[in-house]
């Protein structure tokens, strides 16, 4: 016997309530990514300064966007549709402001590179894909991927992969590869597009 069968992750729609610990998440699961170092060169305060920009985007979300859940907590799939026009985040220069402090160039520089690579057709946008350090390699990242995919009914999705494991990861789930760019310290973002389907 011996044997064991991994039960299918239970995904929830994430709420205001689970907001903090998503951000929470996301700055754990990202810590080791050359990105971050390069957005927050001072290792002490990086988890903190992530946390709170990763806030941002988590709130933001919640309201106009999808985040996806494992139950438990230890993996969680950011989207936003941008299907019809979509409203900044509340307040971004401000909070961003509070949130990066001295690094907020830093954090201006990928936002523009982010912007200057969307596509410009209608997409759905996965934001972040996170999975804690503890549970990655047991198959959470795509159950919410084929969660989502399944609720595309054919539309098109985009994101931007930050690591050759999880371009590779991507590229199993149907995403091409498209032109690399990269952050000023030669950092590279993979975008990836995945075509409508039927």
């Amino acid at each position: 016997m011996g044997e064991t069968f991994a039960l299918r992750p239970v995904i929830r729609r994430a709420t205001a309530d689970d907001a903090g610990r998503v951000a929470e998440l996301i700055a754990t699961a990202f810590a080791g990514l050359n990105a971050v170092r390069y957005l927050v060169p001072d290792r002490r305060e990086r988890h903190r300064v992530m946390t709170a920009n990763l806030r941002i985007f988590v709130d933001h979300a919640v309201e106009h966007g999808e985040v996806d859940l494992i139950d438990d907590g230890p993996a969680v799939a950011v989207w936003f549709s941008h299907t019809s026009p979509l409203p900044e985040p509340k307040d971004y220069d401000r909070r961003l402001e509070a949130a990066t402090g001295e690094w907020i160039e830093r954090f201006r520089v990928l936002d523009a590179l982010f912007e200057e690579n969307h596509p410009a057709q209608p997409y759905h946008h996965l934001a972040f894909l996170a999975v804690h350090p503890d549970r990655q390699d047991q198959g959470l990242g795509s159950a919410l991927l084929r969660h989502h995919h399944a609720r595309l009914a054919g539309a098109p999705a985009y994101l931007e992969a930050s690591d050759p494991r999880n371009r590779d990861l991507y590229a199993r789930h149907g995403y091409e590869v498209r032109e690399p760019f990269a952050l000023p310290d030669g950092t590279l973002f993979w975008p990836m597009w995945r075509p409508a389907g039927p």
